[in-house]
């Protein structure tokens, strides 16, 4: 019955993490040079700072807070139907674009 329930625990655990096979962004490298990183896919987990701007084709850009940095976040237009007010939470797959914009490819509100 221990066995079952410990098993169970860590299947659960295990789980709750839907983009568990995502790297993490490094905050630190991407504050530092946000070039190096142009590209590659991450995931962060952050609070609703502020919104910053709107746009119906581009989306809206963001301010998250995340690992004690404030970093902005372009919400692509495919999430316009989404809510996102300030101080809710979020588990962002981001991408680094050409230009070191993290712009958002999945999103999940916490």
């Amino acid at each position: 019955m221990l066995m079952a329930f410990v098993g169970a625990r860590f299947f659960l655990s295990s789980t709750s993490d839907p983009f568990r096979t995502i790297a993490r962004l490094d905050v630190p490298s991407y504050m530092d040079n946000a070039n190096s990183l142009r590209g590659n896919v991450y995931k962060i987990e952050g609070e609703v700072s502020n919104s910053l701007a709107w746009s119906p084709t581009s989306g809206r850009l963001i301010a998250i807070d995340a690992d004690d940095e404030v970093l902005p976040v372009l919400v692509t237009s495919e999430f316009n139907a989404v809510n996102i007010q300030k101080g809710q939470k979020f588990l962002f797959v981001l991408e680094v674009d050409p230009n070191g914009v993290l712009k958002t490819k999945k999103l999940t509100q916490q």
